[in-house]
């Protein structure tokens, strides 16, 4: 049995030893040299985001039982996807499926942003009054959801081989949890690393309640979409430490960090602020 088939038949173990492994490291990050005070308890955050992780994998498991990976077994199979059209290194195909899965991340990621019907439950992810390792997986089901059925189809349209499909969830997970933490990077460290990956100090930006700032630095793993398409922004206004993370009109921790008031935070209220294409 060569690598390649042991993470195929080890997927669920592999992915799970990273999210925990990688969880435990940032945490312990956080605690060591933090970038922010937070502001909400840290115990009721990390029971309700860490409660709506375990809700969102309940579903996702019930409605596609083999996931992406199933998916892409599937694709391959029936040799669907423009990678099963040529010939080319296997490498080259799993560096081309990495690559291009995160760049449709971008796009829909900023596609979230600018269609006010899905900015109502991708604000779910936004509405966090605090920024850490915990935010990073904080999504509403509905929006979970539609990311996996988006990602279903990017796999079959290209042809992803299963093992890229495996390492770009194991990255976009780790890469999560890493620029969505309270972490404290020397200045030159991190002008270095965000030419290679999306930094805390990067990402954070993208989290603060002035509308233009949350509508930069969309990348989630790869830096590179953000500097190519003009939503690039180097950082906030009133700095790390002053900024205001969430949503102007959404300050009350019962309704944003609670699991029920996340649940039903998109049915609430008119789309107003953040929206890209709004008048």
């Amino acid at each position: 049995m060569d690598w390649i088939e042991w993470i195929i038949l080890n997927e669920v173990p592999v992915r799970l030893s990273f999210f925990f492994g990688v969880f435990a490291v940032i945490a312990f990050w956080e605690i060591l040299s933090p970038r922010r005070s937070l502001t909400v308890s840290k115990g009721m955050r990390w029971v309700n985001n860490l409660g709506l992780v375990f809700l969102n994998s309940f579903i996702l498991r019930l409605l596609f039982p083999t996931a992406a990976v199933g998916v892409a077994l599937v694709a391959e199979q029936r040799n669907w996807g423009v990678l099963n059209f040529y010939e080319l290194p296997f490498m080259l195909s799993v560096v081309i499926t990495i690559v291009a899965m995160d760049f449709i991340i971008y796009l829909q990621h900023v596609m979230v942003h600018a269609i006010p019907v899905l900015w109502r439950f991708h604000r779910v992810h936004h509405a966090d009054l605090d920024y850490d390792v915990t935010t990073g997986a904080r999504f509403h089901p509905l929006e979970i959801i539609l990311s996996m059925l988006i990602k279903f189809a990017t796999i079959m349209l290209l042809g992803a081989p299963v093992v890229a499909v495996i390492i770009f969830e194991v990255v976009l997970n780790v890469t999560a949890m890493f620029n969505h933490g309270n972490l404290k990077i020397p200045k030159g460290l991190d002008r270095l690393l965000r030419w290679f990956v999306v930094t805390p100090d990067m990402h954070r930006v993208h989290h603060s309640v002035e509308d233009d700032e949350a509508n930069s630095n969309f990348g989630f793993s790869l830096p590179w979409w953000d500097r190519l398409f003009g939503t690039y922004r180097d950082q906030p206004r009133g700095g790390h430490e002053g900024m205001v993370i969430g949503i102007h009109k959404f300050r009350e921790p019962k309704q944003v960090d609670q699991l029920p008031g996340m649940l039903m935070l998109p049915f609430i209220g008119k789309i107003s602020d953040y929206v890209i294409s709004r008048p």
